[in-house]
């Protein structure tokens, strides 16, 4: 299982990486690996201001749909236009092709509630 060290993470399955005051989410490769083959990704929030941990979208696999938690408040401005076609691009590159969203962060000292790499590490092994 991929867990790349650069990212921070929730408690939810949600990957985020920060830069300036932008921040990229997905799904982790656990995530993924738990719904098995995707096969849609719903996310009509763009534009929208959401608080930390509000649904975003929902991601529906061959044999469930489950929610996705946005990690910390802000605005959504990219939603990948990729899954739209390519929703497997969660499945083979959730760090890379499969991010999801992406949002202005409201108030970057909240990423401090967020997990590490081994905190995460520790959370699903």
């Amino acid at each position: 299982m991929n867990i790349p060290a650069n990212l921070q993470y929730t408690k939810e399955h949600e990957w985020i990486s920060i830069e300036g005051n932008i921040a990229t989410v997905g799904i982790t490769d656990f995530a993924q690996g738990e719904l098995g083959d995707i096969v849609y990704v719903d996310i009509p929030s763009k534009g929208k201001t959401l608080a930390a941990e509000e649904v975003f979208g929902t991601v529906e696999a061959v044999k469930t749909v489950s929610d996705l938690f946005l990690p910390l408040a802000g605005t959504l401005t990219e939603i990948n236009p990729l899954l739209e076609s390519q929703p497997e691009l969660v499945n083979t590159d959730p760090y890379g092709k499969g991010w999801m969203v992406k949002l202005t962060v409201t108030n970057l000292a909240d990423a401090g509630k967020l997990l590490t790499a081994e905190a995460y590490k520790a959370l699903v092994h």
